[in-house]
């Protein structure tokens, strides 16, 4: 029995040694949470980014792995994000067209949305009864993490904060929003892309992606948009809000 724990020990410190064993593990556990999204039929709670998190959490819980050692060993899927964000660029030259012909709806489409995601956290924040610093560290929830995180910390928020509340709403937007589109007989894939975008930034986009290259498009679109308009918009509004 000894002898088993010695070697079940040296085989633990060697694979914990083992450069790539968290982003083998990462991809491993995606591949399995992606199957069963696809066997119960995109079942919304069943999203592969959640299904992912949840189950790479538990592992990390069970075998007692830092967060850090973690992430040492998942760098390069890290490194990896800003080749797959320009690489978004792609599907939207080659809708190009639809962009121009659209452009007016999705000018207001972006403000109305940008705009609602700001005040909901504000409003909602309130009256929960938060700080003014949690307030400023909710506000860009809607925007990919770098970006929120850089507006938050300028404006005086936590940017740690921001990145965990940046995180849940992406999950919940890529979760709810195509399940909603559907119930409302929205049945565009320029709408719906574009509405994971303003609403859930990264992660949404992801979600867009499996629903089709033109839904990828703009989200990806939509997420950038949003960013920018945030940027500008979010030390305007807090300047004249209530604190």
């Amino acid at each position: 029995m000894n002898t088993l724990a010695a070697h079940w020990q040296q085989a633990w410190a060697w694979l914990h040694d083992f450069p790539a064993l968290w982003l083998v593990v990462t991809a491993a556990v995606f591949l399995l949470a992606d199957k069963a999204f696809r066997l119960t039929r995109h079942f919304p709670l069943c999203n592969p980014l959640l299904l992912t998190m949840a189950g790479l959490a538990l592992a990390l819980t069970l075998f007692q792995v830092p967060y850090a050692d973690y992430f040492r060993g998942a760098r390069p899927l890290h490194w990896l994000l800003g080749p797959a964000t320009v690489a978004l660029a792609v599907p939207l030259y080659l809708n190009l067209h639809h962009v121009r012909a659209s452009l007016a709806p999705l000018t207001i489409a972006l403000a109305v949305g940008g705009l609602t995601g700001i005040a909901s956290a504000l409003l909602l924040g309130q009256l929960f009864g938060l700080s003014a610093v949690s307030l400023i560290s909710f506000a860009p929830k809607s925007v990919t993490t770098p970006i929120a995180m850089a507006i938050s910390e300028h404006l005086g928020g936590l940017p740690a904060l921001t990145a965990n509340v940046v995180i849940v709403t992406g999950i919940f937007g890529a979760v709810i929003v195509a399940p909603m589109m559907r119930l409302l007989g929205v049945k565009d894939l320029m709408v719906q892309g574009f509405a994971l975008g303003v609403a859930a930034h990264g992660l949404g986009t992801a979600r867009a992606v499996q629903l089709s290259q033109t839904a990828g498009a703009f989200s990806g679109l939509a997420m950038g948009l949003n960013a920018v308009l945030t940027s500008l918009a979010l030390p305007l509004i807090l300047a004249v809000w209530p604190m």
